[in-house]
């Protein structure tokens, strides 16, 4: 595309061309479904993305679908089809995974424990937290750090 900027015959017509190309692979790529959902979620603000952001800063604090539903301005129904549209899951399910990813993160970078990143994430029960874990990441919790940081190392 740099080398069209100075040659203005082709320039307009080549560079809508391969614009659509550069979005074709950003979509179609390994990771096209993290665009698309920011897409989803910028286009739906005031309703869905309102509930996807209140989650985000909130992962750990326990709500019902009708709070969400309500703080949103939708319908239960509503909010429930077009969450799992945009997210691919239900609003629990989100906040499921960001929790655990958070306690993941917490085990990494603070070498918090498995108990205590649990309880830091609003995990009442040890058990189901590393149940949760393990469906979600593959490895039991301290596996699965163990891993990630012996990767590290030898790369």
């Amino acid at each position: 595309m740099l080398s069209l900027a100075h040659k203005p015959g082709p320039a307009p017509f080549l560079s809508a061309l391969m614009m659509r190309e550069m979005i074709y692979h950003l979509v179609s790529g390994k990771y096209g479904h993290l665009f698309l959902q920011q897409a989803l979620y910028d286009q739906q603000s005031d309703g869905i993305g309102k509930a996807i952001g209140w989650i985000k800063e909130n992962f750990s604090r326990p709500f019902t679908a009708p709070e969400l539903a309500k703080f949103s301005n939708m319908s239960i129904s509503s909010l429930q089809h077009k969450f799992k549209v945009i997210t691919t899951m239900g609003p629990l399910q989100y906040q499921k995974q960001l929790r655990l990813q958070e306690a993941r993160r917490l085990m990494l970078t603070n070498s918090m424990d498995v108990t205590a990143a649990a309880l830091e994430v609003s995990y009442e029960s040890p058990s189901q937290f590393n149940r949760e874990y393990k469906r979600l990441f593959g490895l039991s919790p301290l596996r699965d750090i163990k891993e990630i940081k012996k990767n590290s190392i030898s790369n």
